[in-house]
């Protein structure tokens, strides 16, 4: 219904000169859409307010509602261009007058998990970026199609933005830090498999995939109006450094369902972790922490541990940040199974020692496009020393890549053998008691041979050749059209 008009967005932004990059697109279409969603959920909530004869008090005033700025209607119900401002006239009032007001939110909201607060955060941290007031008049337009009334335009449009996300990630080198694969996040929530009533953390929220799939995972599970306010504001909690990071993961947890998200806009590293009490612990944590950072000094003197690795310090937090029996899934770097500086020999130790690492689950090269490094992600409950480590190594028989992306058919057979830590070619079992003190080395070594590549039979590589081979003639078919 929507993908059309999503598509002429991005034209618009693509010709605008102030917009280079897919991060660029995303960061502008996220603050019209938040402003398009904020004036349907308080028209939605003055007509509920009328309907009970209540008086309904506007967070926004009205020279700063969509309706009086971007769209004014005429009776017809279409914008009246007598009255819409375009190109320099639009420009000036965005970003003298628009975006001042609403950043000046921050201060004047009572605490900072409400709706008020978010408005300050989002536009104290970003700024329109459009040069030409009419490439912004044409984006006002198309974003003013979009409607946000009923589950089902929210459900195709939260998927719309799951793809620009995806998108973007794609885009740099820096793909893994703004999008973890879904079916890996799906698969991780399946096996920690969170409950309604507790508390969800992800520190590194980035564009809060994990938050939106947990709540997708719980909201079928509610049953009542207590517990979709449970989900609403009392489950899912984040924070997030980086300024656009933050506003898309506002942006898809709202288009998501959730009408208020508690993502905070912090440096969680910059925590010490012996200020974190019990009431500020959790009982999953879901998160796949940045990687290859480097953390000053200062930083490093909030962890008992000290490295400049950043998804080492985060793991450090995590750890401290569950509550006794609580569950997490981490995604971190395989090397950090088997380096031995004393970093990572002191966290695997540390790991073992305070938590029950049941689970690690091996991801083959290629599973975050962009990121050249091989994963594992890390299933462990806070509370009693590891027995018993079982792993189990991902092999989905061919390259992973863009156009071969992960899906959760290959996840499906570590998802039902995890549950009783079952023996296979891809999996075993390894007792704590066995590995060497000394280091703690958790290496993948799978003794059953579990890295032998399959061969294909020479029919099924000469199939794959004529499928190629057809293409090749078709694009030559296109180049030929082109010249004659």
């Amino acid at each position: 219904m929507f993908e059309q008009t999503f598509k002429n967005i991005d034209d618009v932004l693509h010709k605008d000169a102030g917009c280079t990059s897919e991060l660029d697109y995303t960061e502008q279409s996220s603050w019209l859409l938040f402003l398009k969603y904020l004036d349907a959920l308080e028209q939605d909530k003055a007509n509920e307010a009328k309907l009970e004869g209540k008086r309904y008090d506007y967070i926004i005033d009205k020279a700063y509602r969509w309706e009086t700025w971007a769209a004014p209607k005429g009776k017809d119900g279409r914008i009246d261009y007598n009255k819409a401002m375009t190109g320099a006239d639009l420009l000036r009032f965005v970003n003298r007058k628009l975006f001042p007001y609403l950043a000046g939110f921050k201060q004047r909201a009572e605490s900072a998990d409400t709706i008020e607060y978010k408005i300050g955060e989002v536009f104290g941290e970003i700024k329109n970026k459009l040069q030409s007031g009419y490439s912004l008049r044409d984006a006002i337009d198309l974003v003013d199609e979009l409607r946000f009334r009923s589950q089902t335009e929210k459900h195709e449009l939260s998927h719309l933005y799951e793809a620009k996300i995806r998108n973007m990630g794609n885009a740099g080198r820096n793909g893994g830090e703004y999008y973890t694969p879904r079916p890996l996040i799906r698969a991780m929530i399946k096996v920690v498999d969170p409950k309604i009533g507790e508390r969800i953390y992800d520190g590194a929220c980035g564009s809060a995939g994990f938050l939106c799939e947990a709540f997708d995972y719980l909201l079928p599970k509610a049953q009542k109006a207590a517990d979709l306010n449970v989900l609403q504001k009392k489950t899912f909690f984040g924070k997030e450094k980086k300024s656009l990071a933050y506003v898309i993961g506002i942006m898809n947890m709202i288009l998501h369902g959730i009408e208020a998200p508690n993502i905070i806009h912090t440096n969680t590293l910059g925590e010490n972790i012996n200020d974190i009490q019990q009431r500020d612990r959790y009982e999953v944590i879901l998160a796949n922490p940045p990687f290859g950072g480097k953390e000053r000094k200062e930083v490093q003197q909030n962890f008992p541990i000290k490295t400049g690795e950043t998804a080492f310090l985060f793991l450090q937090h995590f750890i401290k940040s569950l509550k006794p029996h609580g569950r997490a899934a981490i995604v971190i770097k395989n090397t950090f199974l088997s380096n031995t500086d004393n970093a990572s020999t002191s966290l695997r130790k540390l790991l073992l020692e305070s938590c029950n690492l049941h689970t690690v689950l091996d991801m083959p090269g290629g599973t975050f496009l962009g990121a050249g490094v091989k994963t594992v992600v890390l299933f462990f409950e806070k509370g009693a020393p590891t027995r018993k480590v079982w792993f189990y190594q991902l092999n989905p028989g061919r390259n992973m890549g863009k156009t071969n992306p992960l899906n959760d058919d290959d996840l499906a057979d570590f998802v039902a053998k995890q549950k009783t830590f079952a023996a296979s070619a891809q999996s075993w079992s390894v007792d704590v008691a066995d590995i060497g003190t000394a280091t703690w080395d958790l290496s993948v070594k799978n003794p059953n041979g579990g890295d032998a590549v399959v061969l294909r039979t020479p029919q099924e590589i000469l199939d794959e050749i004529a499928v190629l081979d057809a293409e090749s003639a078709e694009v030559l078919a296109v180049i030929r059209g082109l010249v004659a």
